[in-house]
């Protein structure tokens, strides 16, 4: 800067002594008006010499490439025919710099025509970031778009300095220490130029020790143990912050902070921070002084302000109390509360603070909590952007904040939380803005974002258990944007061919009364699904009604009608009853055909966060089927399933699941003088990947028992001590089911923040068992102990199975799907387990 003014001294002295000698009529010519660099500085002229001018007859303006003779011309404060002097000239050559087009300008005067000779910047071609870890190339093309440095606009030379300290700084407030940035420049032909940014950040400086002094109270032990940056930790704690950031510094004596201010200690603080590196900066030593103090006991609460009629409620909810110790972290949560309770009620944005009246002397201290409710905020209108597919109305009748009413925080969050739990919904933000010239109004803009709300599918496909399959369908939960649930499907696998379509429209009424029906056919080998070998044909038709009882709660009602024609039954002990009761004693091979009428009834209840991969919330169902009393077959079927997800962070992005299914089954009423039985393809199974994973399908649970008399030659049998067992490795199922499983939800590693809505895994343990209560092992006392000591007790429900893995879930385009790695832990003889299996269209 002192170099800039000698030179324009200089300058201008020497265009006063020409400026003289043109008055004697000698005439002049100026050679050279060189300023380089001239940013704004105050050039004081003097006024004998700002007396000397000249008539400017011609403006030319040299050495201009990208920039055009017009714009230049813009930036020159006077016109041909002007009277200059040297002030005017000087000023013009600052007005050129302050446009930003030029490194270098300069003045030459040839008679009474003014010739400008400019240098202009350079363009940014490309810019380049070499060596840089910590900082993403995003977040350095951002910060130096903010300071106008960007490919295709002009290199000003003069920030590139502030920036090479700024970055530097920044890698200085991480520890590290031997950081060093440097911009270098590559010219380039056409006036234009490459800018590099070279980064050497090298290690973070190690913490060698943290010293608090002045501590009496709380040990180092205790404070040190409190904190996030620590110091000598062990080899195998990979996970401790032992490298430096002032950050996390400043965090930490915050966090001293509040421990001491939460446990009475009103006047502590930190007086000073000291922070020394060592000669090769590598590490640093740590040093806080701090000034404990007394504690406080708070003497009394008063409240003070409008309190909006709520006087009585606001200090029923008031934690605070007279006599115990002060506590910030209870001081801020009672300021929270009381601003809570005012949203309710439309008052959005309430003043609530508390002013300590500390008396010294006494070690105590008097809260007066200053309430303002400020105006209640009602709600103009309530829009949505983001959903591209599914139609206005589908989501406003999610809402149960109404335009027009007051604002209220809790229904908000309670509209929110409903579409969460839309299974077409990825995520849900909104933000609430003020009008424009209205205190009291507000719009509530909701931002969604949708996720694949179904499936289409064709084609051959191949199962861990389903082997060859031949598919084609449609499952839309969110149907042509209208929310409907709308199914259509043919499959054929290695064990059954079906054909289902459903529809389903859960806001059949403006009250959110559900309607939707199903038609389906199916034929089952329940040979090839690891069961006792029969065939099941059986199609039907059913309607179903949900009615809301309150906002989570729901009463669901069906009715449905059923054909079933069973063939090929090898007839095991467990099913001889049934199968003596409704076989034909003249064609004992011959189908059995049944025809049922069902009611059920069935009660929800759901807070899960989300629809689909929840993470936080609750989901309970208990459902009741049975048959009517005019049916072929009496009987019914409870089943209960539950999860429970309790996240372990604020984000919930890790969370830990627990799960429950609950089945018991029997037949109810006489048949020809013959207690009722449960059908046998109505038993419970399990086993899969929606199951009891590590075990193939439908593997868990009683096996076929054969007992086969022994013939004598010439007559019939011999007693039925010498009859001998076969049992079956096919499971039959049972008539009670109990399953439970538990798993660790966090997000999968190295996958970007974009995906963990529609990818993650899971840590899991499955346990269960599937049992027959009619199972009776005292039927059995007369065999043989060698054979009696075949068959197990399968009304033991003690018998159960159990496995631990790995499992990934990923909605896909094609629907949801589980891909799960389990090793049995517990199993039983002759169970049949697997380590892969994976199953399509559900989720847990």
């Amino acid at each position: 800067m002192i170099m800039k003014k000698i030179a324009f001294a200089l300058l201008l002295g020497a265009l006063g002594t020409s400026a003289q000698n043109a008055q004697a009529g000698k005439g002049f010519q100026v050679k050279d008006i060189d300023v380089k660099g001239l940013k704004g500085d105050a050039i004081a002229i003097p006024k004998a010499q700002n007396a000397l001018s000249f008539q400017v007859e011609d403006i030319e303006v040299k050495g201009l490439q990208r920039v055009a003779l017009g714009a230049a011309l813009t930036h020159i404060p006077f016109n041909v025919g002007d009277n200059l002097n040297e002030f005017r000239i000087s000023q013009s050559i600052k007005t050129l710099y302050q446009s930003g087009h030029f490194n270098d300008i300069r003045v030459y005067r040839d008679g009474n025509r003014l010739v400008y000779r400019v240098k202009e910047r350079e363009t940014i071609s490309e810019i380049i970031f070499d060596g840089n870890s910590d900082l993403k190339d995003e977040q350095l093309t951002e910060s130096l778009d903010g300071s106008n440095i960007r490919v295709g606009e002009t290199l000003d030379r003069t920030v590139i300095s502030g920036i090479e300290m700024g970055l530097e700084n920044f890698y200085h407030s991480v520890g590290k220490y031997n950081a060093k940035v440097t911009a270098k420049i590559t010219h380039l032909p056409r006036n234009r130029v490459n800018l590099e940014f070279s980064f050497v950040e090298g290690d973070s400086a190690s913490i060698k020790q943290i010293n608090i002094v002045g501590n009496e109270v709380f040990s180092n032990a205790q404070l040190l143990d409190k904190i996030v940056l620590t110091y000598d930790s062990p080899w195998w704690n990979f996970m401790a912050q032992d490298r430096y950031q002032k950050q996390a510094l400043q965090g930490d004596m915050e966090t001293i902070n509040s421990y001491y201010l939460n446990r009475g200690y009103l006047r502590f603080k930190v007086d000073s921070t000291q922070v020394s590196m060592t000669p090769d900066k590598k590490a640093v030593y740590i040093t806080l002084n701090v000034s404990e103090g007394e504690t406080y006991t708070v003497s009394d609460v008063d409240f003070v302000g409008d309190m909006a009629g709520f006087e009585n409620t606001i200090r029923a909810i008031n934690p605070l109390q007279a006599g115990e110790l002060y506590n910030g972290a209870e001081v801020t949560y009672t300021e929270e509360v009381i601003s809570k309770f005012l949203g309710r009620y439309g008052y959005a944005y309430p003043k609530v603070t508390t002013r300590p009246e500390i008396d010294d002397e006494t070690h105590s201290v008097k809260l007066s909590i200053s309430i303002d409710p400020g105006k209640r905020v009602y709600v103009n209108r309530i829009n949505f952007t983001g959903n591209h597919v599914t139609a206005d109305n589908v989501l406003r009748r999610e809402m149960r904040q109404m335009e027009g009413a007051w604002l209220s925080n809790s229904v908000v969050e309670s509209s929110k939380s409903w579409l969460m739990r839309l299974p077409y919904m990825e995520t849900v933000e909104f933000e609430t803005k003020q009008i424009q010239g209205e205190d009291d109004l507000v719009d509530i803009d909701f931002t969604v974002k949708e996720q694949p709300s179904g499936s289409f599918n064709a084609g051959i496909g191949y199962g861990s258990q389903t082997k060859l399959s031949i598919n084609a369908g449609v499952q839309q939960n969110n149907f042509l944007g209208t929310g409907n649930q709308l199914g259509f499907n043919i499959a054929k696998n290695y064990y059954q061919k079906n054909a289902t379509i459903s529809y389903t429209d859960p806001y059949f009424t403006v009250d959110a009364v559900s309607l939707g029906g199903q038609v389906y056919f199916s034929e089952y080998d329940a040979g090839n699904a690891n069961m006792v070998d029969y065939k099941n044909k059986t199609f039907g038709v059913g309607l179903n009604w949900g009615f809301p009882v309150n906002e989570y709660l729901r009463l669901n009602f069906g009715v449905g009608w059923k054909y079933n024609q069973i063939s090929q039954l090898e007839a095991y002990d467990q099913i001889q009853d049934f199968y003596d009761i409704y076989s034909d004693p003249n064609d004992p091979d011959g189908q059995l055909t049944f025809k049922t009428l069902d009611l059920s009834i069935g009660l929800s209840r759901t807070t899960l966060n989300r629809g689909t991969f929840p993470t936080a919330g609750s989901s309970q169902r208990l459902n009741v089927k049975m048959t009517t009393p005019k049916s072929d077959l009496q009987y019914f079927k409870l089943n209960y399933d539950a999860k429970f997800y309790f996240p372990l962070s604020r984000s919930q992005k890790w969370s830990v699941l627990t799960r429950m299914q609950l089945g018991y089954a029997n037949g109810y009423g006489e048949v020809d003088g013959n207690d009722q039985l449960l059908p046998f393809w109505e038993n419970f199974s399990a086993g899969g990947a929606d199951t009891l994973r590590g075990f193939e399908n439908n593997t868990i649970g009683p096996r076929a028992v054969y007992r086969l008399p022994q013939p004598i030659p010439g007559g019939c049998c011999l007693g039925p001590e010498y009859d001998s067992i076969y049992v079956n490795e096919n499971s039959v199922g049972g008539n009670a089911m109990a399953l439970v499983g538990l798993e660790l939800i966090f997000p999968v590693p190295f996958l970007d923040e974009s995906y963990s809505n529609s990818v993650r895994t899971s840590l899991f343990i499955d346990a269960g068992n599937v049992w027959d209560t009619e199972f009776n092992l005292d039927n059995y006392n007369d065999l043989a102990e060698y054979e009696y000591a075949k068959i197990e007790d399968y009304s033991d429900p003690s018998r159960f199975r159990s496995s631990a893995g790995l499992s990934i879930q990923w909605l896909s385009p094609m629907g949801p799907m589980i891909f799960s790695f389990a090793r049995a832990v517990r199993k039983e003889e002759g169970d049949d387990d697997t380590f892969f299996s994976f199953n399509i269209g559900k989720t847990f």
